[in-house]
């Protein structure tokens, strides 16, 4: 493991830092270029959505993250608008009557969370052959999604975090549930104790264990496609998926561009999708070994080998094409490999008090700017804890975004009855002081990446270095993480430091340039006021109609417009052309 995690460093180019690599990938994979073919697609395709709607890239099209502003409020705690639009007049989600003082009066207080708008309630029937809409019906949503009756789309209970450069995270979701072990078909790494796969050997086929370290993304991965608010209807298991998709044409509603870094040698010149000739069977057969794809036995279900590996191919799959997902040429990168005009003079004061007086590099530190990285854990000598499975909680700290009890992030449960904390299992002290703690997520390209936080309670950078400089919303007796205390920073050092924070931003990134390039999109924008049902499909008469905009594919080349910030979003900034992914143009999709 230790061969590619780089030197105990200090911020510097992300170029000096190597992608982890996967264990013994070549047992199940032939062709790791493929793999990332099969992984781009799968990433982008709508059909993936048990409504044929929604993709992996649906919560994940914006700089890797999501800056949709209508119908992503959520609030587990208590009542919220449906379909509510935010604007500027919303954030923060908590204000003080003294913005520098945690303890001053509270003028507005909320526990809503900005997440992403997913799938509308339904309950799963079966698949339909060659559709990618499967069968099913609504279930009358709880009253915090339904309006006189009519249902309005889920949203998910916590901020989409970017997937660029989350390839160098021990552990992956805000909790880290998504284990550094890939097991083949759950996020729970050793919680998930069954053989996860189905291997053709000497005649027969038989279930076996995968254990694949490194491979948290791919462990992350497999969580959303089977969440009944994120992708799926409630009750699709992974066999019916796997059957849907495995004979699908890859993206077959979406267009594909010609110079697409990855897929392009494979779209389809006349019309939507890759090449007619492809289904995802047959590059599942041309990524991956074929003993775990060619036999048609199965094991007592109706499944074939190949649909009941879907979920191994689907993680290790996506792990791959996000792997390639890594944004180190932002002008900071260039400025640390000494090309010292990179930075402006106040973007270098910025560097000097995200060092110093910020007290920043306490969670954000190393070239990947965070604490939950394989590097920082080598930084910090615990490379053979984590080997033994007790480093795994680094980088995860409380830094008094809201109550604990709202959310308990690592010191909640796995799924399997289990702590997320490993170290919490063993005692009830250390589970109270992993309670209430989450990733550090890292800095790279945030300023594209709006709203912050893990609640998305804060909507500017300006409004979360204020945060940062107040302590914290909720001081928690002080048990916060190291470096969370009052700051008394200057208003000059407080926009030097967001002009420092927005030098992170790769160019790359902010055009959309290859790696960054994609397919055609079209993302849920919210309902129509009031909500009305659509007619359009009859098996569906609790679900609202649905507003949609379109997220243009590009190419390799990028974008000659700049994305559009959350921040330009909810200012209207952007419509005219000089920004892109403003979520004003139709979707040409059918």
């Amino acid at each position: 493991m230790s061969a590619w995690i780089a030197p105990a460093q200090d911020l510097g180019s992300l170029k000096a830092v190597s992608v982890p690599q996967p264990s013994d990938l070549s047992k199940y994979v032939r062709d790791p270029k493929m793999l990332v073919v099969l992984g781009k697609a799968l990433f982008w395709d709508m059909q993936a959505g048990s409504d044929g709607r929604a993709a992996c890239a649906t919560c994940h099209f914006h700089a890797g993250a999501d800056h949709r502003a209508q119908n992503q409020l959520v609030n587990p705690q208590d009542s919220f608008p449906v379909n509510h639009a935010l604007g500027p007049q919303d954030f923060p989600f908590r204000v003080l009557s003294n913005p520098d003082d945690n303890r001053s009066g509270v003028l507005r207080d909320s526990s809503a969370v900005a997440g992403s708008a997913g799938l509308f309630r339904r309950i799963f029937g079966d698949i339909v052959s060659g559709s990618a809409s499967e069968d099913g019906y609504d279930a009358a949503d709880a009253p915090a999604f339904s309006v006189n009756g009519i249902n309005a789309r889920r949203v998910t209970a916590r901020n989409s975090p970017s997937v660029i450069n989350s390839v160098f995270y021990v552990r992956n979701f805000w909790d880290g549930r998504a284990s550094n072990l890939f097991t083949g078909l759950t996020p729970f790494g050793d919680s998930d104790g069954r053989m996860n796969a189905l291997a053709a050997r000497g005649g027969g086929v038989a279930w076996e264990s995968v254990r694949i370290e490194n491979a948290s993304l791919a462990s992350q991965a497999v969580g959303p496609p089977m969440n009944d608010v994120e992708m799926s209807y409630q009750g699709r298991t992974w066999p019916k998926f796997g059957k849907k998709m495995l004979g699908l044409r890859p993206l077959a509603l979406q267009r594909v561009s010609p110079d697409d870094s990855v897929l392009g040698s494979l779209a389809n010149p006349a019309d939507r999708g890759l090449l007619p000739q492809l289904t995802y069977l047959s590059l599942v057969q041309a990524a991956f070994q074929p003993e775990y794809w060619i036999s048609e036995q199965g094991t007592g279900t109706d499944a074939t080998q190949a649909e009941s590996n879907f979920a191994l191919f689907w993680g290790l799959a996506i792990q791959a094409y996000q792997a390639t997902l890594v944004s180190d040429d932002a002008r900071f990168d260039q400025f640390s490999e000494g090309a010292g005009g990179a930075l402006s003079s106040e973007e270098q004061l910025g560097l000097r008090i995200f060092r110093t007086a910020g007290g920043c590099t306490g969670c954000h530190l190393g070239p990947e700017f965070t604490a939950a990285s394989f590097s920082s854990i080598a930084r910090r000598g615990a490379v053979q804890r984590l080997r033994n499975g007790l480093g795994r909680d680094t980088g995860f700290f409380r830094i008094g975004v809201r109550p604990i009890a709202e959310d308990a992030g690592l010191g909640g449960d796995d799924g399997f009855g289990r702590p997320l904390s490993l170290a919490a299992a063993e005692n009830a002290g250390a589970r109270s002081a992993a309670q209430g703690a989450f990733k550090t997520p890292t800095l790279r390209n945030v300023e594209l990446t709006g709203p912050y936080f893990h609640n998305g309670g804060q909507a500017t950078l300006g409004q979360v270095v204020d945060f940062y400089a107040r302590g914290g919303d909720f001081p928690d007796g002080g048990n916060l993480g190291p470096g969370i205390r009052r700051r008394n920073l200057t208003p000059v050092e407080r926009q030097a430091l967001v002009a420092f924070l927005k030098s992170l931003s790769d160019d790359r990134v902010r055009f959309e340039r290859a790696p960054f390039d994609h397919p055609e999109l079209c993302v849920s924008i919210g309902h129509p006021e009031p909500l009305q049902a659509d007619a359009s499909d009859r098996r569906f008469p609790l679900s609202a109609t649905d507003r949609w905009a379109a997220i243009p594919v590009v190419g390799a080349k990028g974008n000659s417009a700049p994305l559009q910030t959350f921040e330009e979003l909810l200012a209207g900034i952007g419509a005219d052309g000089s920004r892109t992914h403003t979520l004003t143009e139709a979707c040409p999709i059918p």
